[in-house]
C-alpha cells in the first residue's frame, strides 16, 4: 500500500510497506554471513583450558612484525628468558615475551600437545606466533612455571608453546602492558 499524504515537491517520502519489508529481509540475509565471516577468520576445530579474559579491541593491521619481536617491540635483554610472567593490568599475572614485554596468548582451537597450530593465514596477520630462530631453544625467565617448547610451522618456523599450546601475540597490542588481545577463543596465559 502506497503513503497517501500530503502531495507536492515538499511532501515526505514514506516507503511503501512492501520496501520496507525488502530491506528488512534483505538485512536479516546478510548479517548472518557477516557474523560468520567475523568468526570464521580464526576457528578451527580443537580444545584448551581457559586462562584470562578482558574486553575486546578492534582492527587488525594489515602486516606482520616477525614473530619473534611483535609489534611495538624493543631490541632483546641478553638477560631476558623467551618468555616472563608479569603484572599485566586487570589479568594480574600473565605471560609475556622477554624480547618485547608484550602479553602473550593462547588460542583455544589449538590442541595441546598436537605439534600443530590452528591459526593461519588471515588469523596469523592479527596472531603473530611468538617464534625462536632456527635451531633455538626458548628458555622461561622469572615467574614461568609450565613448560617451554616449539612446534614447527608449516612454513618451517619454530613457534613457542607453553604447556603443549601455541604462543602467539596480538597485532593490536602496541606496547608492553597492552592486553587487548582476549577475545573469544583467545586468551592471555597465567604461569
Amino acid at each position: 500500500m502506497a503513503y497517501l499524504g500530503p502531495s507536492g515537491p515538499h511532501a515526505a517520502y514514506r516507503p511503501i510497506n512492501s520496501e520496507v519489508t525488502a530491506m528488512r529481509s534483505r538485512t536479516l540475509i546478510v548479517a548472518p554471513f557477516l557474523i560468520a565471516a567475523l568468526v570464521g577468520a580464526c576457528s578451527s576445530s580443537g580444545s584448551s583450558p581457559s586462562v584470562a579474559s578482558q574486553a575486546p579491541a578492534s582492527q587488525a593491521p594489515a602486516s606482520v612484525a616477525p614473530a619473534s619481536v611483535a609489534p611495538g617491540s624493543v631490541a632483546p635483554s641478553a638477560a631476558a628468558g623467551t618468555v616472563e610472567a608479569k603484572a599485566v593490568g586487570t589479568l594480574g599475572t600473565v605471560l609475556v615475551a622477554g624480547s618485547n614485554g608484550m602479553t602473550v596468548y593462547i588460542f583455544t582451537k589449538d590442541v595441546k600437545d598436537s605439534g600443530k597450530s590452528a591459526c593461519s593465514g588471515a588469523c596469523l596477520t592479527t596472531w603473530p606466533a611468538l617464534t625462536v630462530g632456527a635451531g633455538g631453544t626458548p628458555n622461561a625467565g622469572t615467574g614461568v612455571t609450565g613448560k617451554l617448547g616449539t612446534i614447527t610451522r608449516d612454513d618451517g618456523t619454530l613457534q613457542v608453546t607453553y604447556n603443549g599450546l601455541p604462543l602467539y601475540f596480538f597485532a593490536n597490542d602496541k606496547a608492553p602492558g597492552d592486553a587487548a588481545g582476549v577475545y573469544e577463543n583467545w586468551e592471555a596465559v597465567k604461569p
